[in-house]
């Protein structure tokens, strides 16, 4: 008899993730208008009606027109708001309707089911990203000073949002919880960090506690990207955001790598 081929023998070991990562990615494609246009024009209303509101109000921030300093925030936040829904819906849903257990019976490893799950929120999350940024640039005018660090900066929003996702998904008991999260957490957060104005001018102590807030390091270091400013120095935002990011991700690898809450 001649032997099967290796390939009919053994799966490849790669064509788990690969599908996996294709399953997500078509996910948010498909309902395009939901999970992409959706948040584009919800930021680019932030921008016109704030920018127009309050533009003439407010000459400038740390020298750039208020229209402009409020743009990299605004991307941070619809950014971070994406990857954190696309992955605690996808997750949610994937153990309510149990088929979360075809999954992790496969022969994938944890780290490539937990990768194919970033992999479909950060793709959401950057999809935005970019089109927010190809659109504000003739708009506002907003530069990007310092493309490297905004790169960094971009990389590990996404990564700890979408690994944040993963954790309140596999806690979740009812789409309300994972929407709490979001709107009760999240997004005041957000907006407390300093999206609509710089924590320099709150004076103390308003100041010192904003500094206290995780999430004014991720639009602070977003910020310094596109604008070359920000509140604290670059270096400090960048550290305190990755270091959150790798606490997400060994939070969301250990659940897979355990299956915590996600195994019958």
């Amino acid at each position: 008899m001649t032997p099967l081929p290796p390939s009919e023998v053994e799966p490849h070991p790669w064509r788990g993730l690969a599908w996996l990562t294709r399953r997500e990615c078509h996910r948010v494609l498909k309902l395009w208008k939901q999970t992409i246009l959706a948040p584009v024009i919800a930021a680019l209303l932030f921008m016109v009606v704030f920018g127009l509101s309050l533009g003439n109000s407010i000459t400038e921030i740390n020298g750039f027109e208020y229209s402009v300093y409020i743009v990299p925030g605004l991307i941070a936040m619809a950014m971070a708001q994406a990857a954190y829904s696309n992955n605690s819906s996808t997750i949610f849903q994937a153990r309510n309707d149990r088929y979360l257990d075809d999954i992790l019976s496969a022969p994938m490893s944890a780290w490539q089911v937990h990768l194919g799950y970033l992999v479909g929120g950060a793709m959401r999350s950057l999809a935005i990203g970019g089109a927010l940024t190809a659109l504000a640039l003739p708009l506002t005018g907003v530069p990007i000073s310092h493309p490297v660090e905004l790169i960094v900066a971009v990389l590990l929003l996404t990564t700890a949002f979408c690994a944040l996702g993963v954790i309140v998904g596999v806690y979740a008991q009812s789409w309300d919880n994972q929407s709490f999260i979001n709107n009760i957490v999240i997004l005041p957060l957000i907006f407390l960090g300093g999206v609509f104005y710089s924590v320099s001018r709150l004076g103390s102590p308003w100041e010192q506690i904003s500094h206290f807030n995780p999430l004014f390091y991720v639009v602070d270091a977003v910020r310094f990207g596109f604008l070359g400013a920000s509140d604290v120095a670059p270096l400090v935002s960048l550290s305190v955001v990755g270091v959150i990011t790798l606490l997400l991700l060994a939070w969301s690898q250990y659940l897979f790598s355990t299956g915590h809450r996600l195994k019958p």
